[in-house]
């Protein structure tokens, strides 16, 4: 278990933002992850899933990507696309980038070893740090949507086009039956990262779908594949952050 945990603030470009520092146990200096939660944001789940890295042996930090103005209201799908499709990208970046950058003051952590992972919306702007945002040295995102439909000014680019920009080892984690994300989507993503030879892997769980790793949505809980999701990222992480 982490030997502490407590929610904390920090700097940000515009703004003082909040999240939620969970610490490994012992001295370190240890190999650290950003955590982007999904669309409602800094859950309960997410602290806990924080504190689950922290037993892993990581310092993990948990982002609040709403600090500013409280979660949103998203009653049903509508109200949460509507939200995602209204969402300035470089805010969230900026915030991810900011949490890096507090990571790397701790005298807990190795600052050459932090990575990125997130879950839906934060699976999402994990792979988008680990492409636009310098400094991540391993990247996992869960379940996280890679195709904007439109491309205003405030999201100018989507995963897909931002993949051949990968700047760190990438382990992506997807359902088969996930009906947010399609699979030609997925696809699409390997063949880029295989043309551009980037460093990555790619696993595509069956009889699982969107968040199957929330163990707070019994509709969408796949317990077997979470377990089995959650060796794989953490000996990619360890792999790859030491």
């Amino acid at each position: 278990m982490a030997s502490t945990a407590t929610d904390i603030t920090f700097r940000s470009t515009d703004a003082t933002i909040g999240g939620h520092l969970a610490c490994a146990d012992g001295p370190g200096p240890h190999p650290a992850l950003v955590l982007i939660p999904d669309v409602r944001g800094l859950a309960d789940h997410y602290r806990a899933v924080a504190r689950r890295f922290a037993g892993a042996g990581f310092v993990a930090l948990a982002l609040d990507p709403y600090s500013r103005e409280g979660s949103p209201s998203l009653p049903d799908m509508p109200a949460v696309f509507k939200h995602l499709r209204a969402l300035p990208d470089a805010r969230v970046l900026g915030d991810v980038a900011a949490a890096l950058a507090h990571l790397r003051t701790r005298p807990d952590v190795r600052p050459s070893a932090v990575g990125v992972t997130g879950f839906c919306m934060g699976g999402q702007y994990a792979l988008m740090a680990a492409c636009t945002v310098a400094g991540f040295r391993a990247c996992v995102s869960w379940y996280g949507m890679l195709r904007y439909d439109e491309k205003p000014a405030h999201k100018p680019a989507d995963n897909l086009d931002l993949a051949p920009r990968l700047a760190c080892p990438y382990l992506g984690l997807f359902g088969a039956e996930d009906a947010i994300i399609p699979q030609a989507d997925v696809e699409a993503l390997r063949a880029i990262l295989s043309r551009e030879r980037r460093s990555f892997a790619i696993e595509v769980y069956a009889g699982a779908g969107h968040a199957f790793f929330n163990d707070t949505r019994a509709d969408a809980y796949r317990p077997d594949v979470a377990a089995r999701a959650w060796e794989r990222a953490t000996a990619f992480l360890h792999a790859e952050l030491g």
